[in-house]
């Protein structure tokens, strides 16, 4: 052997040529999703089934939601007063006396205007009633040319009776009555949710990003709320302002009830204007005839259909982002389920009904969407902002 041939050689790791690859490891395929526990269809049912359990136990316990429910709309609507007072440094219960304080301002002023008018339209029943049984009169004797029978007619005559208004009043008083009955819960309830209200603000706080897109609808519901009653509160304003000055030049007796009640039926949806039109048209009916009911209806229409139907849905719903319909069906609805004041807090449940239903589900986006809502996407609104 060579002196060459007993040299030790260097290493080289081996290469692997001249080997086929080995055949890569078949994937594993992941397991199984579980099945649901229910079918779609039976959780539809169940969801239905709740609902209906739900709604039966605010039917019952309406006199009681009903002034709760108008308590936190007061003070979601009243809870900015405190923000001024606690950049400041001062002391908490300074905001929550704000709070309170604009609070009752808002139920006394709208009392009052309800007890105006409601005593200046039993003072016009009254002054008007033998006017209102001629007028009942002519109204039976053109049906009846009109060629319907003598029950339709008298069905349509009665509605001018000065028996059927009073009536009609008398329920209202009835309903008036039991609103002030409940004020009591309203002040109460005014008082306990101030004072809660600025122990929430510090949820943030508190909890950081663990509770952030709960802390986020609750924003956004209190942002629509109060958007939609200051919107409504602002056109309510203009048109009570006009429609009081027309029948005021008309000639009209009591032109300041109309205007409240133009202002007060502005916050039903849809249908408030029909029932803010039909008063002052049945007195402008009875004091000048036809032609001055003729002109009242032309006014309103003209004022409201240009302010309530044309230009304020659209600022009403870049406020709350609700379809009409939806609009329309929440007020018959919420005022079934509790009552008169249904109908003046119809949106505030409506929004507050998507907020905790919808808005917390990620599979209900195209429900979302249906509402009116102006969602995009399946991420929430990412700033929280102030309570």
């Amino acid at each position: 052997m060579t002196e060459e041939q007993r040299r030790p050689r260097p290493f080289r790791p081996f290469s692997g040529r001249g080997r086929r690859p080995a055949a890569p490891a078949a994937p594993v395929p992941p397991p199984p999703p579980p099945p649901p526990a229910l079918s779609p269809s039976l959780r539809v049912l169940v969801g239905l089934a709740a609902a209906v359990v739900v709604l039966a136990g605010l039917f019952v316990a309406r006199e009681i939601v009903g002034p709760l429910v108008l308590a936190a709309v007061i003070v979601i609507i009243c809870h900015p007063v405190r923000h001024p007072l606690e950049r400041p440094g001062w002391p908490r219960w300074a905001g929550t006396t704000a709070v309170i304080v604009v609070a009752y301002l808002i139920l006394g002023v709208l009392g009052w205007l309800l007890y105006f008018a409601g005593v200046q339209f039993v003072g016009l029943v009254t002054d008007y009633a033998d006017d209102l049984q001629a007028t009942a009169q002519s109204v039976i004797a053109w049906l009846s040319t009109a060629g319907l029978d003598e029950q339709a007619s008298d069905a349509a005559a009665s509605l001018l009776q000065p028996s059927t208004i009073l009536s009609f009043v008398t329920s209202l008083s009835g309903t008036a009555i039991g609103v002030l009955t409940a004020l009591f819960f309203v002040i109460a309830y005014v008082i306990f949710m101030a004072a809660d209200g600025a122990r929430y603000g510090r949820a943030q706080r508190s909890f950081g990003g663990t509770a952030g897109a709960p802390l986020r609808r609750f924003h956004r519901f209190n942002i629509g709320v109060r958007r939609y009653y200051v919107v409504n509160a602002s056109f309510g304003a203009v048109v009570a302002i006009i429609d009081g000055l027309a029948l005021w030049a008309l000639g009209v007796p009591a032109p300041a009830v109309w205007a409240i009640l133009a202002f007060v039926t502005n916050f039903i949806p849809n249908i408030g204007f029909v029932i803010g039109l039909v008063p002052p048209a049945l007195l402008a009916l009875v004091v000048g005839g036809w032609p001055l009911m003729l002109a009242v209806v032309a006014i309103y229409c003209v004022v409201n259909v240009t302010l309530q139907v044309l230009i304020q849905p659209k600022f009403v719903s870049d406020a709350v982002s609700l379809s009409l319909t939806l609009s329309f069906f929440s007020v018959i609805f919420w005022t079934f389920i509790i009552g008169p004041l249904g109908a003046i807090l119809s949106i505030p449940l409506t929004l507050a009904v998507r907020a905790l239903v919808l808005e917390g589900d990620p599979g209900s986006l195209w429900l979302r969407w249906l509402s009116g809502d102006t969602v995009t996407s399946r991420s929430e609104l990412s700033r929280p902002g102030r309570l």
